[in-house]
């Protein structure tokens, strides 16, 4: 059996993430590498860079 960046491939990514990316303008979009696509759609840590890339369009955490 293997685990791995194959088995997460298998994993369905999260609808309400995916439309959110989809809306993004074109612009965004070009900006965003596989990787960072990933991390966002299935709820992974975000890298700093995606999260440059979309200060604009993220909500802030008020605690």
């Amino acid at each position: 059996m293997t685990t791995g960046p194959d088995n997460q491939a298998k994993e369905k990514p999260d609808p309400e993430r995916m439309a959110v990316l989809r809306a993004l303008p074109i612009a965004i979009k070009q900006q965003i590498s596989g990787e960072e696509a990933h991390a966002f759609l299935f709820n992974e840590d975000l890298p700093e860079s995606l999260l440059e890339k979309l200060k604009d369009y993220l909500a802030a955490d008020d605690e």
